[in-house]
């Protein structure tokens, strides 16, 4: 068996398998050319149902393209341990951060970003995230009440592009560390916003923000789960005092090949949001990291 994925200059992945005499390939394009981020690469399979599928998605999980293998055959347990463990048996570029395997078709997109005892502040006082569920309501940063619409909760390994961050109390006006997922976005305002940046606030995911004073790697385990909340608007609540983005979706509910790739499918498409472009700019790394240093001096 032979697997490999390769970029080409248009902005995308080539796919190519080849197993017992057959060959198999796939190209999916990059979701937006210009971005410089981290790109995940995810392939899945259904020998059973003839099904196959290769994705290519932003580590923070806004923006993903899917591209389907029609019937590829399954691979073979000791092939996937020679891809992992295999010293002479594969080439892995220096760029690739992390490779994984699973058992199961893992969802895409849109993913939880907050550990289950993030206290969330609710019109009854601060809650843990995990103990929040549809119907509940959450006081937004804007002091709005809102209800949950769904709580959405999933299991990833603590490393690579999902290994968590802690961010410092009392930096972001955090009362208390908070420990969240690299994709989380914080809502950060103030007078060197506006004077850095010319606008009254910025979205910083926390792995921009490491390298800092005021958020850093933890190691807690091969596994975390985490959760995240889906409200009407995308909107920020305030975990532990920061002001943290709610989980946003985008406009998936109107792209079904899409939505059933994620952890919203089985929920009625009826009842999903429609949540519009962020209302503020997304920091780079560079720039997310002069912010925080400028906020802690």
């Amino acid at each position: 068996m032979q697997i490999s994925l390769q970029s080409v200059p248009a902005g995308g992945t080539i796919f190519v398998l080849e197993q017992a005499g057959a060959l198999y390939h796939a190209t999916v394009s990059q979701p937006d050319h210009e971005r410089l981020e981290i790109l995940r690469i995810s392939y899945s399979w259904d020998a059973p149902r003839k099904w196959g599928r290769l994705v290519m998605e932003y580590a923070d999980g806004g923006q993903f393209t899917i591209s389907d293998v029609p019937a590829p055959p399954p691979m073979r347990l000791a092939d996937l341990q020679a891809m992992v463990e295999g010293q002479n048996t594969r080439y892995i570029t220096p760029d690739a951060r992390f490779l994984a395997i699973s058992s199961d078709v893992e969802p895409v997109g849109p993913m939880p970003s907050l550990v289950a005892t993030a206290p969330v502040n609710t019109p009854d006082g601060e809650r843990p995230v995990a103990q929040l569920q549809r119907g509940d309501t959450v006081i937004t940063e804007q002091g709005r009440v809102v209800p949950v619409l769904q709580k959405i909760s999933h299991t990833l390994p603590a490393r690579g592009s999902f290994a968590p961050v802690r961010l410092r109390a009392p930096y972001f006006g955090l009362h208390n560390d908070i420990i969240v997922a690299p994709s989380q976005r914080l809502k950060i305002s103030g007078s060197v916003v506006d004077y850095m940046f010319g606008t009254e606030a910025v979205l910083a995911n926390a792995s921009h923000l490491v390298g800092g004073i005021a958020a850093a790697p933890v190691t807690i385990g091969p596994f975390i789960t985490y959760h995240h909340l889906l409200l009407p608007q995308h909107e920020a609540v305030l975990a532990a005092g920061a002001a943290v983005e709610s989980l946003y979706v985008a406009r998936l509910r109107r792209k079904k090949h899409l939505l059933r790739a994620t952890l919203l499918h089985g929920y009625d498409r009826a009842h999903l949001p429609e949540h519009s472009t962020p209302a503020f700019p997304i920091l780079r790394q560079y720039d997310a990291l002069v912010l925080a240093e400028q906020r802690s001096a």
